[in-house]
């Protein structure tokens, strides 16, 4: 029987939720929400690092469009400079049938942001914008879960459109029942444990 890989049950849709002792400060107490995963690599999205910079600032055109807070959300430590966008379809939408979309997973698709807001927003529950990206290459997120830096847990659409004022990290990890629901309570600081 060949070996399963470490990442065999990360797919696109999938969380990414940070364990207690990551301590990369790039991934600390994060939920990554994967977009894409393959042989060569996986790409994903920080759903809870809001940022102090508008979308209006730096796309006028969905500025008003966007999931409150209407801010520019830290996707990850990669590009920083490039804008991808997630959007949560409203029900009875597909992402074949809405224009400017591509399907990740269930209701939760990437917005090509060429798009016209004005076509997209009536389709949509919401959409967030994110600045930049986490990224894997081949093999390197297999060994960070084999490490046990990452729990691997199914996503809800609404996860992408999670108000950052809620701690997504705790609901999370509370919602997968014991024993993985006790993680949610570490304090994340031993020192103030």
């Amino acid at each position: 029987m060949a070996d399963v890989p470490a990442d065999a049950e990360v797919e696109p849709g999938t969380l990414l939720v940070a364990a207690p002792t990551m301590f990369d400060p790039n991934f600390r107490r994060t939920v990554v929400f994967v977009i894409d995963h393959r042989d060569e690599g996986t790409l994903g999205v920080v759903l809870n690092r809001p940022s102090d910079v508008p979308v209006y600032d730096v796309l006028p055109n969905w500025g008003g469009h966007v999931a409150e807070p209407q801010s520019v959300f830290v996707g990850g430590p990669v590009e920083k400079k490039t804008a991808l966008c997630l959007a949560a379809l409203r029900t009875g939408e597909t992402a074949s049938s809405v224009p400017g979309v591509i399907a990740v997973r269930g209701p939760v698709a990437l917005v090509d942001l060429d798009t016209d807001p004005e076509i997209l927003v009536p389709k949509v529950r919401g959409v967030r914008v994110f600045a930049g990206y986490a990224g894997w290459d081949a093999g390197q997120l297999a060994s960070e879960i084999e490490r046990d830096d990452w729990v691997i847990v199914p996503a809800l659409p609404s996860d992408v459109l999670a108000s950052p004022h809620h701690d997504l990290w705790g609901q999370v990890l509370r919602r997968q029942g014991i024993p993985l629901a006790l993680l949610a309570t570490h304090p994340g600081d031993l020192q103030r444990n």
